[in-house]
């Protein structure tokens, strides 16, 4: 998978993508990250990409000039499968979503800053718009952090056991159930008898209980 993130500010994306599950992914060569500053697409002298909102009002808006000519150079080098916008009126993040684009080859990623892009590049350019909750951040970057890792955990390859990944919350509209490691007993704090008794199919059946338990009280939306 390719995926190329268009931001003002790629600094702060490089961290993200240089340590632990993503850095491996890279190294792996499953996954090839490419970061484009907005700004050396840009006509103005002094690289500029926002200008005041046409109407009046406050807040800067991303320009559409820059944002244009970088994804339709990146058009011409190979075909995208999604071209996503990172915003919070964007459709919320669900794990189907990360399911889904875990299977796709190229993905262009636009974070957007200030009072977001000019509603063209939305229009005409743009193909899924996604927000990562009900809330405002600064810019897309922390966003598409979250989003990449989200999806590249799901490619093969990626995380050593696979099947760690499926059993994850939201996979069948449930959440996890507890887990618990060694000691079997701390400070008097037991774990669950059924969990050190080897029966596997038992074991199986309390998890699947304790997910449903656990979704009925913390989010029964998802039932």
């Amino acid at each position: 998978m390719r995926i190329d993130i268009l931001t003002i500010h790629p600094e702060l994306l490089k961290s993200p993508f240089d340590h632990s599950i993503l850095q491996r992914a890279k190294d792996k060569k499953i996954v090839e990250i490419v970061l484009h500053d907005i700004r050396s697409y840009s006509n103005d002298k002094h690289r500029k990409v926002d200008d005041y909102q046409f109407g009046g009002g406050a807040g800067m808006v991303m320009t559409i000039q820059p944002i244009a000519d970088c994804i339709e150079k990146l058009k011409k080098e190979r075909d995208y499968d999604s071209i996503i916008y990172l915003t919070p009126d964007g459709q919320t993040l669900k794990q189907g979503t990360c399911n889904q684009l875990s299977t796709f080859k190229n993905i262009i990623i636009l974070c957007g800053h200030y009072k977001g892009v000019d509603q063209r590049i939305r229009d005409h350019f743009i193909t899924q718009e996604i927000s990562v909750g009900d809330f405002v951040l600064t810019g897309g970057e922390l966003a598409a952090a979250i989003l990449c890792d989200s999806i590249i955990r799901l490619i093969p390859g990626v995380i050593s056991d696979e099947t760690s990944a499926l059993t994850d919350s939201f996979q069948d509209n449930l959440l996890a159930p507890p887990v618990y490691t060694r000691p079997a007993n701390f400070n008097g704090w037991q774990v669950p008898e059924i969990l050190l008794s080897g029966h596997l199919k038992n074991i199986e059946q309390w998890r699947e209980d304790q997910a449903i338990e656990r979704t009925k009280n913390r989010r029964p939306d998802l039932l």
